[in-house]
C-alpha cells in the first residue's frame, strides 16, 4: 500500500487529499465514515488482497490530522474534489463504496455525473431525510452509548477512548470536529437529496447492517427506493459498519455486485 498526497485545483481552491492506494484489478474508491480512515482500512487491506481490486482510499479533509480549507465545509464540495480525483488519477469503471457519511458522500459523487463511475456502493449511509426515521444524534451520546447504538456485537467491537493512547485521542477529537462541520445544519442530513437522487444515472447497491440502530433498516430501504435502479441487501448480525463487523460477507456482497455489473 502507498499513501500519496494529491493536489486538486478545485474552483474554490487548492485541495491537498491524502489517499491510499492498493492493489490491482478493478478500480474500488472506498469513502470512510464519521470514525475516520481506520474504519476502512483493514476492510480496504481485505478486498485488495482477497479479490482482483485496486483500493483508493482517501482521507476526507480534516481526518486523520489532515488540513481541511476554510472553504470545504460540505458534502457536495468533497464529492466534487473526489470527481476531480478520478480524474487525476486517470481511473474508469470505477466502484464508489461508503459507510455513513462517506455513503452520503457516495451518493452526491453519483450525482456529479462522472462518467469514470460505474456504480456505487452505500452501506448503512448517512445523508437524507426519511420521516419517522430519524438519524441518532451522535454528537450528544457518549462513546458507550454510541457503541450500543452501532454494533450488533458492542462487547466485541466497541472501544473504549480512555485506553487508547494520548495520540489516538486527539486524532478522535479531530475527526469528531470535521464531522461537525460536514454534517451541516441539519444534522447529518440534506433535506433536498433524497429528491435528487432520481437524477443518478448509474446503478446503486444500498446494503445494511440489520442491528444498526444510527440509521435503521428502513431508512436504508428509503434510501434505495430514492434511486432509479437501486438494490437493497440486508446484513444479519451487523450493525452501523458492516466492513468491521462483518466483513466478509460485506466483500461478497459488494463484489458479487460490481462483477454483475462489469
Amino acid at each position: 500500500m502507498t499513501s500519496t498526497v494529491h493536489t486538486l485545483a478545485h474552483p474554490a481552491g487548492t485541495l491537498d487529499l491524502t489517499v491510499d492506494d492498493q492493489g490491482e484489478g478493478r478500480t474500488y474508491l472506498l469513502l470512510h465514515g464519521g470514525g475516520g480512515p481506520q474504519t476502512v482500512a483493514p476492510f480496504a487491506r481485505l478486498l485488495a488482497e482477497q479479490r482482483d481490486a485496486r483500493v483508493v482510499t482517501p482521507v476526507h479533509p480534516g481526518f486523520g490530522a489532515t488540513h481541511r480549507p476554510g472553504w470545504l465545509t460540505d458534502v457536495t464540495t468533497l464529492a466534487e474534489s473526489y470527481a476531480l480525483l478520478l480524474d487525476e488519477l486517470d481511473l474508469t469503471g470505477v466502484i464508489v463504496v461508503g459507510n455513513s457519511i462517506g455513503g452520503w458522500i457516495a451518493a452526491e459523487l453519483a450525482l456529479v455525473g462522472s462518467d469514470r463511475i460505474s456504480a456505487v456502493v452505500l452501506v448503512n449511509a448517512a445523508g437524507i431525510h426519511v420521516p419517522g426515521h430519524p438519524i441518532a444524534d451522535t454528537f450528544s451520546l457518549t462513546p458507550a452509548e454510541l457503541s450500543k447504538l452501532a454494533f450488533h456485537d458492542p462487547a466485541a467491537f466497541a472501544v473504549d477512548p480512555a485506553t487508547l493512547p494520548e495520540a489516538a485521542r486527539t486524532a478522535m477529537a479531530a475527526n469528531r470536529s470535521a464531522l461537525e462541520v460536514y454534517s451541516g445544519p441539519h444534522a447529518m442530513a440534506d433535506p433536498g437529496l433524497r429528491g435528487r437522487l432520481a437524477g443518478v444515472a448509474v446503478p446503486a447497491l444500498v446494503v445494511w447492517g440489520a442491528s444498526d440502530q444510527v440509521v435503521d433498516a428502513d431508512y436504508g430501504r428509503a434510501y434505495a427506493a430514492a434511486f432509479p435502479d437501486a438494490e437493497f441487501r440486508l446484513l444479519p448480525e451487523s450493525g452501523h459498519m458492516p466492513q468491521i463487523e462483518t466483513p466478509i460477507p460485506l466483500l461478497s456482497v459488494v463484489v458479487d455486485f460490481a462483477e454483475d455489473r462489469r
